[in-house]
């Protein structure tokens, strides 16, 4: 059975998804709007804290259920005058299908970390660059490799026109140690915005285990929704939903996922 394994990778490229933190530069005292396009921007001098959860339709041959919630501390730092680092950890809580009738496992994923370098006053066009890595702190075989160290490059890249976001990230783990692994992940984003927070967004997230039958090895959704910002005891939150057909996907791979997210942001001067 490659259950476990299918299953396994497609939650280590779930687990490295880009989260939605801020805009580079923000006023000292931002209006909803301004939170709001900043929240579609991966790089950012903005601490924010994701929840994240997706929720995937279709599973195995028995067409279950599988949950998957991140939870992404996205933290900045001044290296100099002109350059950010933006950290960003995922910890994914996962719970996934049997496949056997006898229930589900629950449990810690494998952990990830990224570490963007980003000019602190970008121009028109925004960047940023760094390592991404993994870690196999999977707590079953079903929820990730329990061996695997895993390293690679991540590169974002996006422009503000008007009331638009545009642009992508793209990443690539290699096993370093441990099982050989080889995931591949382009997310392309693409969200407009008008007044008082409210806007509609397209975010899928295409991913690709190379070392899987070919195929097993892509997932390529199509989706979009909406989102807005919200204020809940004085502070503020990027709350959004998205639903997401998955066209091409593995045997045993949910054909619809449910994104929702929930992102306290925390610009400097909001308070």
């Amino acid at each position: 059975m490659r259950w476990g394994r299918v299953m396994g990778a497609l939650l280590a490229v779930l687990a490295a998804t880009p989260s939605e933190a801020g805009d580079p530069v923000l006023p000292p005292h931002p209006t909803d709007e301004q939170l709001a396009m900043a929240a579609q921007n991966p790089v950012a001098d903005l601490i924010s804290v994701p929840f994240q959860d997706f929720i995937g339709f279709g599973v195995g041959p028995e067409k279950d259920v599988l949950n998957l919630l991140n939870i992404q501390p996205v933290i900045p730092f001044h290296l100099t005058r002109d350059l950010n680092l933006i950290t960003r950890t995922i910890l994914p809580i996962v719970t996934v299908p049997s496949f056997t009738g006898n229930g589900s496992t629950t449990g810690l994923g494998n952990v990830a970390a990224t570490w963007f370098l980003a000019p602190s006053n970008p121009g028109a066009v925004i960047w940023g660059g760094g390592p991404i890595a993994t870690f196999p702190t999977a707590t079953s075989p079903l929820l990730g490799s329990q061996s695997t160290w895993g390293l690679g490059p991540s590169v974002v890249v996006l422009a503000m026109p008007g009331d638009w976001v545009l642009g992508f990230l793209v990443n690539n783990v290699w096993s370093v140690a441990g099982a050989k692994a080889n995931l591949f992940l382009f997310q392309y984003f693409a969200s407009y915005n008008f007044e008082s927070g409210w806007y509609v967004t397209t975010s899928p997230i295409i991913t690709a285990d190379w070392e899987a039958p070919s195929s097993q090895r892509w997932v390529v959704p199509f989706g979009a929704g909406g989102g807005k910002i919200l204020w809940i005891a004085g502070l503020p939150f990027n709350c959004n939903v998205s639903a997401f057909y998955n066209a091409v996907r593995p045997d045993v791979g949910p054909v619809w996922t449910l994104r929702l997210q929930a992102t306290l942001l925390l610009p400097r001067g909001i308070f």
